[in-house]
């Protein structure tokens, strides 16, 4: 008989109506790799976005680092880190990002009600992130048409010290789906996380891996839906698929659950 691959039940996707206590304690206890809640936004508010961002200028991450480009509106932290740190530019990005998000003129504001359906059921409730007593940025619009390679996120191991005010003892990332392609554009999730042997695939400069490093690990496909939202251990190995046929325009940012039990935000 041909032999059947080893599963983990724990390594599993929840696709549920909402963000619900058991659900994000589960996501960080590791019985679950992801929770997706669809229709978290609706067409006419993601149609809204989509419509005052279609004449914006969108930047790309650092190219030194980021290759295939992915282009975003707003402000990454991650353009900004200095010796496991943050650059003092970042907080005048910062402001530059708060105006020009303001100066779309939306209806609402995309962000705080991303939080608010985050943590409407989470006793500790959601926040922005600080710094130095500082915010951090909410979040920002991507467009990874190209794709993300294999990749992995954990703040305690891309900073020297705790990136915010409140020490983390768990992460995850949080996206949103504004627009989706026909095909392509797919979440992928490895059941595998980062070892130090790992860094032998590391790509030259960048903040990839080859995709060998996965090589054998159980994974799972995620394909986008508009309005949905995507909550992920990013602490496991991921990548984006690239887009074919239109774009992939989602809201993202990173979510921590501190020790304080608040969950904190920032991009």
């Amino acid at each position: 008989m041909p032999q059947v691959a080893p599963h983990d039940p724990f390594f599993r996707v929840a696709s549920v109506p909402a963000f619900t206590h058991p659900l994000l304690a589960g996501l960080a206890a590791g019985r679950y790799a992801a929770v997706r809640v669809p229709g978290l936004l609706s067409p006419e508010r993601c149609e809204e976005i989509l419509t005052a961002l279609e004449h914006r200028t969108f930047d790309s991450y650092g190219k030194a680092r980021v290759q295939p480009p992915v282009m975003r509106f707003g402000v990454g932290i991650s353009d900004h880190m200095a010796q496991g740190g943050v650059a003092d530019g970042y907080w005048a990005a910062l402001e530059g990002h708060r105006r020009a998000w303001r100066d779309l003129g939306l209806s609402f504001d995309p962000f705080a009600a991303c939080r608010q359906a985050l943590g409407a059921h989470w006793p500790g409730g959601v926040a922005v992130g600080r710094r130095g007593g500082r915010e951090l940025g909410d979040g920002v619009a991507r467009e990874p048409n190209q794709g993300f390679l294999v990749h992995f996120d954990d703040a305690s191991r891309e900073y020297t010290e705790d990136l915010l005010d409140v020490p983390l003892i768990g992460q995850f990332a949080f996206n949103l789906y504004l627009s989706v392609p026909p095909s392509g554009g797919e979440t992928v999730l490895w059941r595998h996380r980062w070892q130090p042997e790992d860094e032998a695939y590391r790509l030259p400069a960048s903040y990839g891996y080859d995709e060998a490093v996965v090589r054998g690990a159980e994974s799972l496909e995620i394909t986008p839906r508009v309005g949905e939202a995507l909550l992920i251990d990013p602490r496991f190995f991921h990548a984006v698929r690239p887009s074919r046929g239109a774009r992939r325009v989602a809201l993202g940012f990173a979510v921590g659950l501190a020790s304080s039990g608040q969950l904190v935000t920032w991009a």
